[in-house]
């Protein structure tokens, strides 16, 4: 299987993605902001965490509006899998594949460490490793995660299971607790916490290893 990693100026968790989607068993390409395409044969496309073009208009916004953007957006309308992380997921909201938006912390300060995270539902491709209801250890590390939608959006993602995490006590003010949510079919997957820093030992766990794993496994069977 084969991954895609997106680096914008600004991103510093593209290597630490890179590494975990290789750890997990996939091939991996770096993808550099002003690629127009993506490379023959991605099965997943990783948006990494950090500040991408320094987070200025609203974080992700210029990302958004990218070169490589286009090609991530053509690749999940034809049903490519998609997973933002962090400033990815601000990046996968700005370019329109996710609902809702990510608003400053409700203390208004950056926050870093590890959360509790609740997996809200097991049935999609990043989370079919855990059963519904099981807690995970994930490290945050942002300033603007504070999920954010309106009341009808809200109430379709619920109906439609698309919430994939809450946190158990939320770091940042999130509406509902979300932490995660995943597009309506369910292969695009947005998330602030940061699984691709809990896949080793020395990081102090390996609970974020099993998202990458739940990905190999549903990529494998399909």
């Amino acid at each position: 299987m084969k991954a895609a990693v997106l680096t914008f100026p600004g991103s510093n968790c593209d290597r630490d993605l890179a590494v975990a989607f290789e750890r997990a068993g996939f091939e991996v390409a770096k993808v550099w902001h002003k690629e127009p395409e993506l490379p023959a044969g991605t099965d997943i496309v990783g948006v990494p965490g950090g500040f991408s073009y320094g987070d200025y208009l609203r974080c992700g916004a210029i990302a958004a509006q990218s070169p490589v953007a286009a090609a991530v957006r053509s690749f999940a309308e034809k049903g490519g899998h998609v997973l933002g992380i962090c400033n990815g997921f601000q990046v996968l909201t700005e370019m329109g594949l996710l609902p809702g938006a990510l608003m400053r912390n409700a203390s208004l300060k950056f926050v870093c460490k590890p959360v509790d995270l609740r997996i809200a539902t097991a049935d999609s491709p990043y989370t079919n490793a855990w059963a519904k209801g099981d807690v995970a250890r994930i490290p945050v590390a942002h300033h603007d995660g504070n999920y954010t939608i309106d009341a009808e959006g809200l109430a379709r993602l619920q109906g439609e299971d698309r919430i994939a995490f809450t946190y158990l006590d939320t770091p940042n003010g999130a509406m509902a607790d979300i932490a995660g949510i995943l597009s309506p079919n369910r292969r695009v997957l947005g998330m602030m916490p940061h699984p691709e820093r809990a896949v080793d030992p020395a990081q102090g766990g390996t609970d974020g290893s099993a998202l990458f794993r739940s990905i190999l496994g549903a990529m494998a069977a399909a």
